[in-house]
Order: C-alpha cells, then sequence, then structure tokens
C-alpha cells in the first residue's frame, strides 16, 4: 500500500477518527487541512441502507445546489431544429444530433453531462455502451430527457448534481470548494442531504444513513454522525 506524504499526514493528525462530527464540525476541519496548490473540491461519501441490485431499493436522481459546485460545467445536447436554437439560447456548450453522436462513437467525449430531448433518443441510445459506464447516458429520472431545455441547462450551469446508488449502497458527490465560505458548504451538503433523505425508496428498511463522510480531494476523509446528518434532511 501507498504511504500518505507528510502534508496528508499532517492532516490527520488534527482529525480523531474514532469521533463522529457534526456536519459544521467536520466541514471546518475539511478546510482547514487543505494543503494542495490548487482549489480543492470538497467531496461527501454516503453510505445508505439499501440494496441497489433490486429495482425498488435503488436510489438516484438529482438537485440544485444552492451555491454551485464551483466547476465549471461543460453541457451537450442532443437535439433538432427549434430545440437546437433554445439549447444554445440557454448556454448549452455543444448541441446537435447525429454529428455529434458519430463524433462520440470516435473517442471524443470533452464534455460534463449530457441531455436530451425525447425525441432524440433514438439516436442516443446507441451511445449507451459508450456513455452509460461514465455516468454520461440521458435519463429521465435524472432530468436529462426533456423538451425543457432552458430550465435544464440553466439549472446544470447553475450547480446541479445528480446522485446515483453505486453497488455497495454508497453514493458519491461534490458539494463546493476549499475557497467556499464554511456556511455556502453547509448550505450545500443540507441541501444533498435533504434530497437523498426525500429519495429514500419504501423497501428501504432499518437505518437509512448509515455513514457520512466529508473530505478534499487531497485530504483525509471526516467522519459525520449519521443521525446528526439524516435530521437535518428532515
Amino acid at each position: 500500500m501507498a504511504e500518505h506524504g507528510k502534508k496528508y499526514r499532517e492532516a490527520r493528525e488534527k482529525i480523531d477518527r474514532e469521533n463522529y462530527y457534526t456536519p459544521e464540525e467536520a466541514l471546518e476541519l475539511v478546510k482547514s487541512s487543505g494543503r494542495a496548490a490548487f482549489d480543492e473540491t470538497v467531496e461527501l461519501a454516503v453510505r445508505l441502507g439499501v440494496n441497489p441490485k433490486h429495482a425498488d431499493q435503488q436510489v438516484r436522481g438529482s438537485v440544485v445546489l444552492p451555491h454551485g459546485t464551483g466547476k465549471s460545467v461543460r453541457v451537450l445536447v442532443f437535439a433538432k431544429g427549434e430545440k437546437m436554437r433554445e439549447a444554445e439560447a440557454a448556454g448549452a456548450d455543444f448541441v446537435g444530433g447525429d454529428e455529434l453522436a458519430e463524433k462520440i462513437q470516435g473517442g471524443w467525449l470533452d464534455f460534463d453531462i449530457a441531455v436530451a430531448t425525447p425525441d432524440m433518443m433514438g439516436t442516443v441510445g446507441k451511445l449507451g455502451r459508450i456513455l452509460g459506464p461514465r455516468g454520461l447516458m440521458p435519463n429521465p429520472k435524472s432530468g436529462t430527457i426533456t423538451f425543457d431545455l432552458q430550465r435544464t441547462i440553466e439549472e446544470i450551469k447553475a450547480g446541479k448534481v445528480e446522485f446515483r446508488t453505486e453497488k455497495a449502497g454508497n453514493i458519491h458527490l461534490p458539494i463546493g470548494k476549499l475557497s467556499f465560505a464554511p456556511e455556502q458548504l453547509l448550505q450545500n451538503f443540507n441541501t444533498v442531504i435533504e434530497a437523498l433523505v426525500k429519495a429514500r425508496p419504501p423497501a428501504a428498511k432499518g437505518q437509512y444513513i448509515r455513514t457520512v463522510t466529508v473530505s478534499s480531494t487531497m485530504g483525509p476523509g471526516v467522519r459525520i454522525n449519521p443521525q446528526r446528518a439524516a435530521a437535518l434532511g428532515k
């Protein structure tokens, strides 16, 4: 196993790994442990009490962070006719149809989120093997298959993020940058937890939010009391 560097070890020494912190305390620790030369992303990891192998226990959705992610998002839109003009006016970075699909099949993937109008899914569906594994496939549950392109693109640009349970029931997503004020990170954190609580599947039994951890890109994880987090979400 690779040994962590000096800066990482110094940051880890500030954290009691046997302790559960409040969200406010944890985010302050994450901010104070940043040591990289760039503005690190603050990441949230939540383990849910669900079994994603069962369709009725999958958790998936999207949420607009009140303070955004701090990252510029490149949006690609599959559309035609008037909807192409709507997408361009709303600020989409790439807009097109068959020509974009051919470009993607050729290996081009220089975008962060793909959106499609329902009438373009015949074209987009052929890209499932390429976009699916990378989490780029438009999906109605995440709101990326829609005719309401203006609202969707504006929300994405403003800080809309998608979440989806992985095989072990975990969810990972960014909630901002180290340069954000503590209250901005806390509001983004609370917004995500609230969305996860609302997305709880009826089939989920027992404790729903099992573990909650926040960290920076290069820093150690800080554990948050899951009961406190769940209470905030409600």
